[in-house]
């Protein structure tokens, strides 16, 4: 975990979190998964560039029951070990869990980063992935423009969390988000490694979501923010043209961080989406 930093008081959250934490190898990588249990179908949830798995913790607990969500702490994040970080070794690492706890094959929930890498492992041959939900994933790339962010910020953030940050520091750069989630990011930002947001960034730009979106296979629902710069009415209009089969919804209201900008419209939305894939799989 080299650059990295989890504090004591970050590692007592995860008594405060209704997860079993399991581990999977992914080659010689060690990778961490929240597990919510239950008997429900298995959702593998995939995290943005620099949420660690208990970030999405408040999205797990509104989506137990219809699903059994089991929470990915991607590599370079949280408490998995560092590696190279492409969308091909992310997809690598999305099959080492499925078969490494037995889930067979599950649905998958991505958040921006962790949308374009649930995209890479379905439009994978093989069948490995039973339906998908992306939400807001990333339409930079080749003759794109830049991802709207840029990685500057990334890393002044990164500092911040390394010396030592605070909710309401997080919360000039996040005003919308709940209070909880502004402090849960105070203290785990610095669990994520900065040669694996780099690597990501890079990804963003270099990596074309429509070259793998059009191969991802039924059921699969697209969420994106009505207000994201990330995908703009015009990409979403692209990925319906490119994609006919997958159902492409706005959520009202939310920028690129759908859940934390809107979380009441956006855990409805999910669930909708989430209904629909457990239906059609």
């Amino acid at each position: 975990m080299t650059g990295r930093l989890l504090t004591q008081r970050a590692l007592a959250d995860l008594a405060d979190v209704p997860a079993t934490s399991r581990w999977v190898r992914s080659g010689a990588l060690r990778l961490h998964v929240l597990d919510y249990g239950g008997d429900a179908p298995p959702l593998l949830v995939l995290p943005g560039i620099t949420t660690p798995a208990v970030g999405m913790d408040f999205v797990a607990r509104e989506l137990t029951g219809l699903v059994r969500p089991l929470v990915l702490d991607t590599r370079g994040r949280g408490l998995s070990d560092d590696g190279p970080g492409d969308l091909d070794a992310h997809a690598d690492d999305v099959e080492a869990v499925a078969d490494g706890l037995g889930l067979g094959r599950p649905a998958l929930l991505g958040h921006s980063m962790g949308a374009r890498i649930a995209a890479v492992a379905a439009a994978r041959p093989g069948g490995a992935v039973s339906g998908t939900v992306l939400v807001d994933p990333p339409m930079s790339g080749p003759g794109r423009g830049p991802y709207p962010t840029p990685l500057a910020t990334f890393l002044d953030q990164l500092a911040q969390a390394r010396r030592g940050t605070t909710a309401e520091e997080v919360a000039r750069a996040w005003p919308r988000w709940p209070a909880r989630e502004q402090a849960l990011r105070a203290r785990w930002l610095a669990g994520c490694a900065e040669a694996a947001v780099t690597a990501s960034h890079a990804g963003f730009e270099r990596e074309d979501f429509f070259a793998t979106w059009p191969a991802v296979p039924a059921p699969s629902v697209l969420l994106y923010g009505a207000d994201s710069p990330v995908v703009t009415a015009d990409g979403a209009a692209e990925a319906a043209r490119a994609n006919p089969a997958a159902t492409v919804t706005a959520v009202q209201g939310a920028g690129h961080m759908v859940f934390w900008d809107t979380p009441p419209t956006a855990l409805a939305a999910t669930r909708t989406a989430l209904a629909k894939v457990l239906t059609d799989r």
